[in-house]
């Protein structure tokens, strides 16, 4: 009699999918170049320069500035701009507490909007309803690499006269109508962590195509200086977010492998759409008809119990673990977030402004709420599989439901 993993029986995967990072001879030579050169500080040296010109450029921007880390990249950005004390920036509640954070950084109330039920991005209804005279920007997150609908947000933040920015942490290379997500608004920031589409281990990315916003931006992000003035004069806020050499010379030979491996995710995607979207309960991340590239940083479906006897999403996730499938954990909703429930995040704000800002904690987020507890996450490295590996996702996905009864108690 079959018997599910977590139960004793064998998995459906015994083999793993392929590991990550992922990297040869080009990320060796690269770093035994910057080591042999005794250029290890971004200041004189070369490496993410051309990284920052490379990057800029594969994503249709004007310029490029490396940092250490997407939540710097973020922090920047909300400093850069202006963002201070008893401003609000619009944000998604599904999304990673650094979309939030960054805003508090500034003294500035992150507003909290609902996100739209299939593709989990911010809706841009919630946007427009949210905008008041505290407003100063709006960041749109691409979930998992699906870009936000740019064109309305576009709209909303011109007749408003707000900043744009996108958070494309997730999204290497994906496309809004065949123009690459970063500088499709005001300004875009990427992550360079480690379980990212291209990785340094750490590493972060801002571009614009705006030359003001540039200037403040790369001033901000070193110590407050400004192009061809003395180095040790400072002009505005500013601090050490420069992107080390090492990490320079390595994201520059990931990002050559960007295009390809996205083609193979793509594909493997489009393939799990097809076959799973066959099982009844489960109904992947909707595809906007105007994405021309979701690079998948993760592949994200959304569960109904009542279609696998009431089993819930925690012991589905269990289960599928158990049958080799790996998973990545869902963003909890930012609102419901320790920061903010226990009030510490009021530290960063004027008084004048707390209960204001109170109310989006205590908002209703329905969609937000049920992207945490009904999806699930494959993270992207298993999109990087063959397409039997996939067929052993959908084989997993079966026998789970063939034999869900067995873990209502689980």
């Amino acid at each position: 009699m079959e018997k599910l993993a977590i139960h004793g029986g064998a998995p459906v995967k015994s083999t793993p999918f392929p590991t990550w990072p992922i990297y040869d001879e080009a990320e060796e030579n690269a770093l035994m170049e910057v080591l042999k050169s005794r250029q290890w500080w971004r200041t004189p040296g070369t490496r993410t320069l051309q990284f920052e010109q490379n990057f800029a450029k594969y994503h249709q921007a004007k310029h490029g500035i490396a940092v250490t880390n997407g939540t710097a990249a973020l922090e920047v950005v909300m400093a850069a701009l202006g963002i201070g004390l008893g401003d609000e920036v619009i944000i998604p509640d599904f999304t990673f507490v650094a979309t939030a954070s960054a805003v508090l950084f500034t003294g500035a109330m992150p507003a909290l909007v609902d996100v739209l039920p299939d593709t989990y991005c911010i809706d841009p209804d919630k946007v427009e309803a949210a905008i008041n005279e505290r407003t100063k920007a709006i960041i749109a997150v691409h979930v998992a690499g699906h870009p936000a609908d740019m064109d309305r947000l576009r709209e909303i933040a011109k007749e408003h006269n707000l900043y744009l920015v996108e958070d494309s942490s997730h999204a290497h290379g994906a496309e809004w109508k065949g123009q690459k997500v970063g500088a499709l608004g005001d300004v875009g920031t990427f992550s360079f962590q480690q379980s990212k589409l291209m990785t340094a281990g750490e590493g972060g990315m801002i571009v614009t195509n705006n030359d003001e916003v540039e200037k403040f931006v790369r001033s901000v992000h070193d110590c407050g200086r400004m192009p061809g003035e003395w180095f040790y004069a400072h002009f505005i806020y500013g601090s050490n977010y420069r992107l080390s050499e090492w990490q320079g010379a390595v994201l520059d030979q990931q990002l050559l492998r960007l295009k390809d491996q996205t083609a193979v995710r793509t594909k493997n995607a489009a393939y799990l759409n097809e076959k799973l979207s066959q099982i009844e309960g489960i109904t992947p991340q909707k595809l906007d008809s105007r994405v021309t590239c979701h690079p998948q940083y993760c592949y994200i479906f959304h569960y109904d119990s009542g279609a696998f006897a009431g089993a819930s999403t925690e012991s589905f996730i269990k289960a599928i673990n158990a049958e080799g499938i790996p998973n990545q954990a869902s963003y909890p909703p930012v609102h419901a977030l320790d920061v903010f429930t226990s009030g510490e995040y009021k530290k960063r704000l004027l008084p004048d402004h707390v209960e204001e800002a109170e109310a989006y904690i205590h908002a209703e987020y329905p969609n937000s709420d049920r992207g945490y507890l009904e999806t699930v996450w494959l993270p992207q490295p298993v999109l990087l599989g063959t397409q039997e590996d996939m067929d052993k996702i959908v084989e997993a996905v079966k026998k789970i439901q063939r034999n869900a009864a067995s873990l209502k108690d689980n």
